[in-house]
């Protein structure tokens, strides 16, 4: 399917096209670059169900790793050895891409990580990761899109807006700001459309390039659906049979693929959330091989997908990938793992400082782990948000204390974390 569109301006692309559904960026207005010629991109993936930490990037050297976590325990030898990132930690073999970024220093994690829930339901934890408050209950907004609120009035990032992928949108980035919703054709198809919400966001910049939008998207009979909840621009990509969803491996990869395309555009969105499902591990969990691994290597193929997608936007791009609490240190009775606390956030793109694992480790010895069970959070995620969001945007750490993360003055931002 193709969307022709007359336009007073023909030497814009017509059209952006990916994994079934369009929209025309060729209709935003275009923003002059920095005089740096440096133009960020964030993008925030969320693991929904709680990563193990422990066996995405595993303490290898640690003496009580191995012990804990049994047969799920990574390991530097045999046939699916761990891919050293240190001397100290290494990564899961399912995450090639990620190990080689981290040697190029395009890709870092920050290890014993937690919000400052502790309560470790996942329907809470999940409000606490994406609303960015410090308690649940609080689900009308996230913090993506009140930090896209707080950038000043006619920022670029601010005005393009932001970008949630899937069939419905993550709370990260729910909100005021202008959102575009997409699902891959492999999903579900949301309710709405895309139309009414582009149309009114341009209608208010230039009525003239609105009116070529509404004829093109008229030819392509996609029908205005004015039910829209919220502010969320939502493309019908038609009822397609599902193929995996954002749970699968292929399902992320083909997320990632079309996030890439629209976030690497001129006109494009400058952040985008996703959230990629199934990672609650209770039972037979694997470890550098099984049900973990084959998600593990689910988010490694994003990450290519994205170095690939963005071309020459992918050094001016910090991912960060986040998940709602940590699993249990000692595996189960059914070889997996149970609710727990500290995690590992993990980072890549070309913005990033990469080549470090960022850890004040607390140790697996019973009397080292939280309430003797879980890996002791030594860092807060707050912190390594609060200090891409510093770097690649410039929010004060005041704007982010009281608007972005409210009541967390005390969260400082993590220095050092984009190149």
């Amino acid at each position: 399917m193709s969307l022709l569109c007359e336009t007073p301006h023909p030497s814009r692309r017509a059209v952006l096209m990916t994994g079934g559904a369009l929209f025309a960026w060729a209709y935003l207005p275009r923003f002059a670059r920095a005089a740096d010629n440096r133009d960020p991109r964030l993008i925030v993936i969320v693991l929904r169900g709680a990563l193990d930490g422990l066996s995405a990037v595993g303490p290898v050297s640690d003496p009580d790793y191995a012990g804990l976590h049994g047969d799920i325990a990574l390991s530097l030898a045999g046939p699916h050895a761990a891919l050293p990132l240190d001397g100290f930690f290494a990564v899961n073999p399912a995450m090639p891409v990620f190990a080689r970024l981290f040697k190029d220093k395009q890709a870092a994690v920050v290890h014993a990580a937690a919000t400052g829930y502790r309560e470790r339901s996942h329907f809470d934890g999940q409000d606490v990761l994406e609303s960015g408050f410090a308690g649940p209950g609080h689900v009308a907004t996230g913090w993506l899109n009140r930090a896209l609120e707080s950038l000043p009035a006619g920022d670029r990032v601010a005005t393009l807006g932001g970008l949630a992928v899937g069939p419905s949108t993550p709370l990260v980035i729910r909100g005021a700001a202008p959102v575009l919703g997409w699902a891959p054709q492999s999903l579900p198809a949301p309710a709405g459309d895309l139309a009414a919400r582009v149309l009114d966001l341009y209608q208010h910049r230039d009525p003239v390039l609105a009116a070529a939008l509404q004829k093109g998207l008229d030819a392509e009979r996609m029908a205005l659906d004015d039910q829209i909840g919220g502010n969320v621009m939502k493309p019908n990509v038609g009822a397609m049979k599902p193929k995996g969803g954002l749970g699968s491996a292929a399902g992320m990869r083909q997320a990632a693929q079309g996030a890439a395309r629209l976030v690497a555009a001129d006109d494009g969105p400058r952040v985008a959330a996703l959230a990629f499902d199934g990672w609650d591990t209770h039972a037979n969990e694997g470890g550098a091989t099984g049900r973990l691994a084959t998600l593990l290597g689910g988010l490694d193929g994003a990450f290519e997908e994205f170095e690939k997608g963005l071309g020459e936007r992918w050094k001016d791009t910090a991912i960060v990938a986040i998940t709602e609490f940590g699993r249990t240190a000692q595996i189960n009775g059914s070889v997996g793992t149970d609710h727990g606390t500290g995690t590992v956030v993990l980072l890549a793109g070309g913005a990033i400082k990469g080549g470090r694992v960022i850890a004040d480790w607390p140790g697996l010895k019973p009397a080292q782990l939280y309430e003797q069970r879980d890996l002791a959070p030594t860092s807060d995620v707050r912190a390594v948000l609060k200090g891409l969001l510093a770097d690649q945007f410039g929010l004060s750490a005041a704007v982010l204390a009281d608007k972005v993360f409210p009541e967390s003055a005390a969260v400082k931002p993590m220095p050092n974390l984009i190149a």
